[in-house]
């Protein structure tokens, strides 16, 4: 006996099932450098890790924690925390990014991040001490 081909979600349902398949986590409105250099990479630090000292990035970048939770903190913002499941976002430029560290010391932290760079500059500039000591009062009162 030959299988029927009308079910009842039916094949054009399951080809049209792409049109509510997606979930906005953000959306920014962020300045990209012109012939930006992007890389997406998985940045996963171990229980406690405090991840990256203070640093900035030439370009905007786009985050998702896929596991654990982030501590994440931008020049003028509050410490905040994001949790898996949650999207992040910095402008890049001269903003200074201080912590990404893991907020748990008894689960691991995962996230992927899309990082748009000007040409020829590296993702990732750490910020020297007496930069942030120049800037402190930029520094958001937590």
């Amino acid at each position: 006996m030959a299988k029927s081909s009308s079910t009842r979600a039916g094949p054009t349902a399951l080809a049209d099932s792409w049109r509510t398949a997606l979930t906005v986590l953000q959306e920014a409105q962020p300045a990209i450098p012109g012939g930006a250099h992007v890389m997406t990479v998985v940045v996963d630090y171990p229980p406690g890790s405090p991840g990256a000292p203070p640093h900035r990035h030439t370009g905007p970048c786009f985050g998702y924690v896929t596991e654990g939770e982030m501590r994440f903190e931008l020049e003028g913002e509050p410490m905040r925390v994001v949790r898996a499941g949650e999207a992040f976002w910095e402008p890049g430029g001269d903003v200074i990014h201080y912590q990404d560290g893991n907020n748990r010391d008894d689960v691991p932290l995962r996230f992927v991040v899309t990082m748009m760079c000007a040409p020829d500059q590296p993702m990732l500039t750490v910020v020297e001490a007496d930069e942030l000591e120049r800037r402190a009062s930029r520094r958001a009162k937590n």
